[in-house]
């Protein structure tokens, strides 16, 4: 008996190596769509009680965004998406340089447009996902003061640092590939010195967007070049 109950202990322990390489390494922090919930919840109701100096004062918004997002939205990651291909030919100093325009046009695009939020406005639908993925899609929906709902929908990845947004797609927008085909093309064109001289130069409003990602309540426009639905 002695003999036959270590002979079972002895297999179970050959399979635990097994079993723990099919589970996901621990990550820190909430789970995807908890984490966005939280992050979301804080930021509209900030948004909430200081509606109107918020949208006379570009600087502070910006600071309020950072305070919330900045830690959970992978920059490093979406700008090298962005860049794709040019961005093993950039050197260090271009690379951050655009990691940091990059950013500012985003986060200005997404502040226009959640300064349109409320939080009675906002519902986040079921996660539909593998929680052992090591991506995930949290997807909302933002309702328009005519009724219709907008699908707002936050792309993840798993971190070291726990989970990160990197994209976010409004109406089936993305703002990655958006910003990746038309930067690619002016990379082409006129280089990428050239493309990052002209965000610090002329501000972030000089970055393109989808003009439907504008407002939840602005008209639906046909897609830019490079978009997708």
């Amino acid at each position: 008996m002695r003999t036959l109950i270590s002979s079972l202990l002895l297999m179970i322990s050959a399979a635990l190596p097994a079993f723990a390489a099919d589970a996901p390494p621990a990550t820190p922090g909430l789970g995807p769509q908890a984490l966005m919930e939280e992050v979301s919840q804080e930021l509209l109701n900030e948004i909430d009680a200081n509606r109107d100096a918020l949208a006379k004062d570009p600087a502070r918004l910006r600071a309020v965004i950072d305070r919330y997002l900045l830690p959970h939205f992978d920059t490093d990651y979406a700008a090298r998406l962005v860049l794709g291909k040019h961005w093993r030919t950039a050197t260090a100093e271009q690379r951050n340089r655009f990691i940091e325009t990059f950013y500012k046009a985003l986060m200005k695009d997404y502040g226009d447009a959640i300064l349109e939020f409320t939080a009675d406005r906002l519902r986040f639908l079921p996660f539909r996902g593998d929680p052992n993925a090591n991506t995930a899609t949290v997807r909302t929906e933002v309702r328009r003061d005519s009724g219709q709902t907008v699908p707002v929908n936050y792309t993840m990845r798993r971190t070291p640092e726990g989970w990160k947004a990197w994209d976010v797609t409004i109406e089936g927008i993305s703002y990655i590939r958006n910003f990746r085909a038309d930067f690619g093309a002016e990379v082409e064109q006129h280089g990428i010195e050239h493309l990052i001289q002209r965000l610090e130069t002329q501000g972030v409003g000089a970055a393109a967007r989808p003009k439907q990602a504008a407002a939840p309540d602005a008209a639906p426009a046909k897609p830019e070049r490079g978009t997708t639905r």
